[in-house]
Order: C-alpha cells, then structure tokens, then sequence
C-alpha cells in the first residue's frame, strides 16, 4: 500500500525490530557440556581423564614451586628494601598456591613428587635458557612468563571438571606481580629509554621459548595431549589448539604494549 504524501515515515530504527543500527543482546555463552559439565567424582572414573588431571596438577604445582624459587631469587637483586619485601610477599603466595595443588594430589590419591618429575626437567630448562641478567629482565621474565604459563592453563580449565576448574583458577589469581612489573618497567624505561630495546628484544625470547616449552611438555604426555586434541575433555580439535595459542599470543602483545615495549 502506497503510503500518502502528507503521512510521516517512521524514523529510522524507531520501533522496527529489523532495523540493523538496533543493539541486539549478546547471545548467553553455551552451557558447559561433556566433562567440564561434571563434577571430579563422576569425570574421574574415566581412567586417562584422570591421569591427564594428575598431569596438569603435577606442572601447575612444580610451576608454582618454580616461581616461588624464583621470586625469592629475584629479591635478592631488588633495589630498595621496599621491592625486595613485595617480592618475597608474592614468592609467599606462590608457595601457598602450591601447598594447595599438593594438597589435591594427594586428595585424589597421586603422590604429588611423582606427577610433578615429569615435567621438572623441561622447566627447569627454560628457567636456564632465560635466566635474567639483572633485576629488570627478571621482571619481565615473571611477568611475560607466569603470563603465557597462566593463558595456557585457564584455556586448559575450560575442558576440566567444575571441581579442578575451580581449584586451577584460584591458583591462578594474580600474586600482584603483574602491576608491579608493569610500575617498574615503565619507570626505568621512562628514565632511561634506550633500556625498552633490550628488554623487548628479552621478551620475544621469553615468548619463544616459554611456547616451545609449552608444547614440548604437551606432546610428551599421552594423557594430557589427548585431552587437549579432544580424545578425552571434548570440545578441542587439532585446529582450536592452533586458536588457543593464536589467542596466547594475542594476549602477550597486549602485555608487551603495558610494559611499554614492542612485541
């Protein structure tokens, strides 16, 4: 129907439900389904879930036992007094974070020294590949490091049971090392620029090691690979592991830009 001449056209996206410039409401994230939608009691009676659990528990709790040794290390090259009490407040927390992880080992029947072996070796070689040669690279090294290690893990969780899920993000909380970081580099290279080259340079090293890593431990652990390719948590394919760590790196260019340093 032809509407009159003398009649007045709706204004544009006044009360029209097709009108594209109309917000429309995010659609609700999908339900969790499979295992991350089952508790520890009901997921672990699937034999490699739960080794693939006692994995991921024994690298998050020598990681943890990692950062803990070397925060403390790191004190002893801070400063001022007031910097070295900061880094021993969070070493403390690692540790606490770690206490919590041996104490689930042990809750679900795994003898917390024998999940964590396998993968002391591969830590421990990246904490000497990268050992920092001052206090500011030893900064970073926490901050990028303890940051891509956190990204893996919290996309990791998503497949897990509410219960574990629940206990691998709390350990993840930040230990305030974060802000930290980001105050003192910022600081030094706003007093003296020419220190954002090295240190951004330090961490694309960081970066490429702390992935390569990463992925070594991965592939070496039957369980743990298959959970995170499909075979056991659902959900992931060979592909999203590729967006997983798309979507880490991703996330470590935005801390590079914190810091103030080029990715």
């Amino acid at each position: 129907m032809e509407t009159p001449d003398n009649a007045t056209a709706p204004a544009a996206g006044a009360d029209d439900p097709t009108d594209p410039a109309e917000p429309t409401a995010p659609a609700a994230p999908a339900a969790p389904t499979g295992i991350a939608a089952q508790d520890w009691a009901t997921a672990s009676a699937e034999p490699q879930y739960r080794a693939a659990v006692v994995d991921l528990l024994g690298a998050l709790a020598y990681g943890e036992l990692a950062a803990f040794e070397r925060l403390a290390e790191d004190a002893k090259l801070a400063p001022t007094l007031a910097d070295k009490a900061a880094l021993a407040k969070m070493a403390a927390a690692e540790f606490h974070h770690f206490e919590q992880l041996n104490d689930q080992l042990r809750a679900i029947d795994a003898e917390p020294t024998g999940a964590m072996e396998p993968f002391a070796k591969a830590l421990d070689d990246f904490h000497h590949l990268t050992a920092p040669s001052d206090w500011l690279e030893g900064l970073v090294k926490a901050y990028v490091g303890d940051s891509i290690a956190s990204d893996f893990y919290r996309e990791v969780a998503a497949r897990l049971d509410t219960d574990t899920r629940a206990l691998v993000l709390a350990v993840l909380d930040d230990t305030g090392h974060g802000n930290f970081a980001v105050e003192k580099v910022r600081a030094a290279i706003e007093a003296e620029p020419r220190v954002g080259g090295r240190l951004a340079l330090w961490a694309r090293r960081l970066m490429g090691e702390a992935l390569s890593q990463a992925q070594r431990v991965v592939a070496d652990r039957d369980a743990l690979s298959t959970m995170l390719v499909g075979g056991v948590a659902g959900g992931f394919d060979l592909a999203e592991v590729g967006r997983m760590f798309s979507r880490i790196t991703e996330a470590h260019t935005k801390r590079m830009a914190a810091l103030g340093l080029a990715a």
